[in-house]
């Protein structure tokens, strides 16, 4: 199961508004980033405030003990990506790959190098306006004081099993807590204020780093502090592509951007301007978008090669891989060995001033590696996990392959900006959300609401269960092997001086203003 999507749409009642969306927060978190707005803070301020919350309201799904990936837009049009996913260390097993999981496991051997402090770090310092410590206090207050369980975490919660995650959640009587029961996340509260006081370096260089690692080693995980030491986050152009009106721009691999890219291309060449109606039609169009996502899994083991080419993302590479594609069956691509994860969460925000961040964080799998350092209060992420079955080796360093998407669209009067938590679901639920709105004329609320299809590492076709059963019946005549899933998306759009925001419902989600 991935993220919920509780979205919180922030607005002002003028022509000037702030939004921003995101998973599964609280009221006391609201009014946390309202104040970070009104207070003038910047879309990436907002951001960041949000996903230090979201590792305490969600921390089954993201943490700074994982990665992250910004999509930024300052108020010029420029658009700069940030990548601090989580890297190869140094000591790593060499022979890693050949004992990939068949299902994740708690263990060491899969934790890469935490870049999410070192993302924050490059993004405010390029877009930041508020003070470093400021984006801190409300979460630090709130791990400190305590809070209910929200209903999301709360179902995560019984399947921790015997993992040191179990002390975060133990009441007095070692009893575990439940939906709606107070947490508190202290010792994470006081790694926070460290950071918030002493800057970044205390995580990658100082008694913060000294604590993890020493907690790691205990354990006989490979990290050191020359791992952390050396660690840097990546600023890069975007990629982008044409789609309609709109310049949709991504971060390139090892992201997911370019498997999104590659399916809204594929789609595009059908010349879809209206929803489908009937049943037919929808039968056709759904085969298509499957056929157009089985051969997407087949590109996944190029995109973490560095040689990888953005030509591959481009209309004429789309318009010959979608000769492949015939209207009557399907065909079989064979399976994929990737790993399909969950533990990833989204942001998307728009300022005032027309800036916006798309930003996506992950810890890899539910509670990522499920190991929590105890002297720091951070969970550790397994995101090595991710080159199984994509890459057949790896050098100290190099980030695994991703499925984060982060997109910023802008045409002349307007700004879309999505994204999507679910791992292997995030590339074609998000593409599904942009057909349904851009193409079709469906609202940002109708369009996430759509029944969305995703085809998983086995082939696997899933269908969201509310999804036509005629429909499902003649995609399963083509030969398409039906199962089931769920996904979440958010979505920001600005248009001249207003302002509409939508989150999926699927996972709890719902929007709040001011």
């Amino acid at each position: 199961m991935n993220c919920a999507s509780l979205a919180h749409a922030i607005t002002t009642k003028t022509t000037h508004c702030c939004v921003i969306q995101s998973w599964q927060f609280n009221l006391i978190t609201v009014n946390s980033f309202r104040d970070i707005l009104q207070k003038n803070g910047s879309a990436v301020d907002a951001a960041i405030a949000a996903l230090l919350c979201t590792s305490i309201i969600n921390p089954q799904c993201a943490g700074i003990g994982g990665g992250v990936i910004f999509t930024v837009m300052d108020s010029s049009g420029k658009v700069k990506i940030i990548n601090s996913r989580e890297t190869v260390p140094r000591n790593v097993n060499s022979d890693l790959l050949k004992s990939c999981p068949k299902t994740t496991e708690s263990t060491m051997d899969w934790i890469g190098v935490p870049g999410e402090i070192r993302g924050y770090e490059a993004a405010h310092r390029l877009y930041g306006k508020l003070n470093w410590t400021d984006l801190f206090q409300p979460t630090i207050k709130l791990a400190r004081e305590g809070f209910p369980i929200p209903y999301v975490q709360g179902q995560h919660i019984p399947r921790i099993n015997n993992t040191s995650i179990r002390e975060l959640y133990l009441d007095k009587n070692g009893m575990l807590l439940k939906t709606g029961d107070i947490v508190k996340f202290e010792k994470l509260a006081d790694t926070l204020e460290t950071i918030a006081n002493e800057g970044p370096d205390v995580f990658y260089k100082g008694t913060i780093a000294k604590d993890l690692i020493r907690d790691i080693q205990k354990a006989e995980g490979n990290l050191t502090l020359e791992d952390l030491a050396s660690y840097e986050a990546e600023v890069t152009d975007a990629w982008n592509i044409t789609l309609g009106e709109y310049r949709m721009y991504f971060p390139p691999p090892p992201s997911g951007g370019a498997i999104l890219s590659f399916i809204l291309n594929i789609m595009k060449g059908y010349k879809i301007n209206s929803e489908p109606k009937t049943t037919d039609e929808k039968i056709l169009f759904y085969h298509r978008y499957i056929e157009a996502l089985k051969i997407a899994n087949d590109l996944k083991t190029n995109i973490s090669d560095p040689n990888f080419s953005s030509d591959q993302v481009k209309d004429s590479f789309a318009d010959r891989k979608r000769r492949l594609i015939s209207s009557d069956k399907t065909r079989d691509p064979g399976i994929n060995l990737y790993l399909d994860s969950h533990g990833t969460t989204h942001v998307s925000v728009v300022a005032a001033d027309g800036s916006a961040v798309s930003v996506t964080s992950s810890i890899n799998d539910e509670f990522g590696s499920k190991i929590l350092s105890p002297s720091t209060g951070i969970i550790l992420n397994n995101q090595l996990s991710d080159f199984c079955g994509r890459a057949n080796s790896f050098s100290p360093g190099e980030r695994p392959p991703s499925n984060m998407a982060p997109s910023v669209l802008k045409s002349q009067s307007k700004t879309l900006v999505i994204g999507g938590s679910g791992s292997e679901m995030i590339p074609p639920a998000v593409a599904s959300v942009l057909m349904n709105h851009l193409w079709f004329g469906k609202s940002l609320k109708e369009a996430i609401d759509t029944p969305v299809v995703v085809v998983d590492s086995q082939n696997e076709v899933k269908p969201e269960p509310k999804l036509e059963k005629d429909v499902v019946d003649g995609l399963e005549a083509k030969g398409h092997k039906i199962a089931k899933f769920y996904n979440t998306v958010n979505a920001v759009e600005k248009e001249d001086s207003c302002i509409s925001a939508w989150s999926d419902e699927r996972k709890k989600g719902k929007a709040a203003g001011y």
